[in-house]
């Protein structure tokens, strides 16, 4: 609050409690600067709750003793406190590998919701995918192509060889085999086929994953995708 704010707050709680009323000029100057260097920090309304007036009347309606700066001032940390604790941080729409304006916009985002200025944050829970995304992540989205951008892609293509493998697979048209589930191995759809290690008594003793799938879950993949095709080129024919 600024002194004009001030000014206003301790008119107001005069008209409340005459005891805090001061008669002389100089007493008044002494007490507007007083509050004013104990409350500068601390904005008179917020868009979201909060308002020194408020604060300053509930203590008057529930203490028997004078008001004074820090019950004005204690109301409001305890504002900023439960304000920054149900906040989440989003993520923010710089981009990652700009150090600076990533911590910039996190600290930005924190203020506004400490001032009063911003609504909390809450934590998105789990949905289908149908939510609204931020314009700015969504158009950068679309110039980099994917949520892996492509350098990253190329250099985990060594560590994740049946992923690598089912995306080069997909881009030339063939059919994805990770899409259905193999009835060799028992693997479910999104997951690797499995290659099985056999004891020397002929038990199962560990299954590793396979870099490609195996040959009976591509034809399954290959029909399910020429299905997939003739269902829709018969709506268009008809």
């Amino acid at each position: 609050m600024d002194r004009r704010e001030i000014a206003a707050l301790l008119a107001y709680i005069g008209r409340l409690d005459p005891r805090l009323i001061r008669t002389t000029e100089r007493e008044a100057a002494d007490q507007l600067d007083q509050w004013h260097e104990l409350l500068g920090d601390v904005p008179s309304t917020t868009p979201h709750g909060w308002d020194a007036r408020v604060a300053a009347r509930q203590h008057m309606r529930t203490s028997p003793y004078q008001i004074v700066p820090a019950d004005v001032a204690c109301p409001w940390e305890r504002y900023r406190r439960d304000r920054l604790a149900r906040h989440s941080d989003p993520t923010p729409s710089a981009d990652p590998d700009d150090q600076a304006a990533w911590t910039a916009e996190l600290v930005s985002t924190r203020h506004a919701v400490a001032v009063g200025t911003a609504q909390p944050a809450q934590a998105r829970a789990i949905t289908n995918g149908q939510d609204e995304i931020d314009p700015r992540l969504e158009a950068r989205l679309r110039e980099v192509g994917s949520c892996i951008p492509p350098a990253a892609r190329a250099a985990l293509a060594p560590y994740r060889r049946a992923r690598a493998a089912r995306e080069a697979a997909v881009a030339q048209g063939q059919p994805d085999a990770l899409s259905v589930r193999c009835e060799r191995c028992q693997a479910q759809p999104g997951e690797p086929c499995r290659r099985r290690r056999i004891g020397p008594d002929g038990g199962v003793r560990a299954t590793t994953p396979r870099a490609t799938p195996h040959p009976s879950r591509l034809d399954l993949a290959a029909a399910r995708q020429t299905r997939q095709t003739e269902q829709v080129r018969q709506p268009s024919m008809a």
